[in-house]
């Protein structure tokens, strides 16, 4: 691949941009100063380069994890808080990278996002029945009959055919570990609602295998590697 290609699939910005920052010297491979667009490098999963003393390596695909404030909106063309793609590098924003789904804006935790159109999709199709975990700080006590409905199916406001988790379990007084397959709108706290309590806090802890990494700080985001998406991938329970 040649460099200005390899800039360019990188998210540094149009194809005329990224002859400029190869012919201002801007990039290194190895430590050696490389400033001509049409040199060809071999691309492979190991391919480290700088631009401007920052390192970038080689990445085909952009799979990451983002671990969500509160008062962010996963949209691009947020309407009344920041996006969470202020929080992520422009390069990723370039290279076309999008909310796996999403979570609103007073609501925590994992956060997947993907410039791989299938790997969006395969996360966000019902068909696909994913798990996802979330753990609610409810108003008032929990109790065996409310547990009882989240997992026979509650009748949300609107639809004919009851929502069911997959599990409901109280880890506290007031905390609820929800999972459910589905992904509709505002799905958990309308259920929670329909079980007679009301949903104060809001944490998304888990989808499929893979759980939030507790060294991820609040606001940052890092890659998934192999591992991470083969966790992802498992849906058993």
């Amino acid at each position: 691949m040649d460099l200005e290609t390899l800039l360019f699939s990188q998210g540094f910005g149009s194809r005329r941009q990224c002859r400029g920052i190869l012919t201002e010297g801007r990039v290194r491979i190895a430590g050696v100063v490389r400033d001509d667009p049409r040199d060809v490098v071999p691309v492979t999963p190991a391919l480290e380069f700088d631009v401007d003393e920052q390192r970038w390596t080689y990445r085909e695909k952009a799979y990451l994890v983002l671990n969500k404030p509160a008062g962010y909106e996963c949209s691009r063309d947020p309407q009344h808080h920041l996006s969470v793609f202020h929080l992520l590098p422009p390069q990723l924003i370039e290279r076309g990278v999008q909310a796996v789904g999403r979570l609103d804006q007073d609501t925590t935790g994992l956060l997947l996002l993907s410039d791989d159109g299938a790997f969006v999709h395969a996360f966000t199709s019902p068909k696909r029945k994913v798990p996802k975990v979330y753990l609610a700080t409810v108003r008032h006590p929990l109790d065996d009959a409310q547990l009882t409905k989240l997992r026979d199916g509650v009748l949300l406001h609107g639809e004919t055919k009851p929502s069911a988790a997959l599990a409901a379990v109280a880890r506290d007084e007031r905390l609820l570990e929800l999972t459910v397959l589905e992904g509709k709108y505002h799905q958990v706290k309308r259920m929670v609602a329909a079980s007679g309590n009301r949903v104060e806090k809001l944490h998304r802890e888990r989808v499929g295998g893979y759980a939030l990494p507790e060294s991820l700080a609040e606001g940052a985001w890092r890659w998934l590697d192999d591992a991470d998406l083969a966790a992802l991938r498992d849906t058993s329970t």
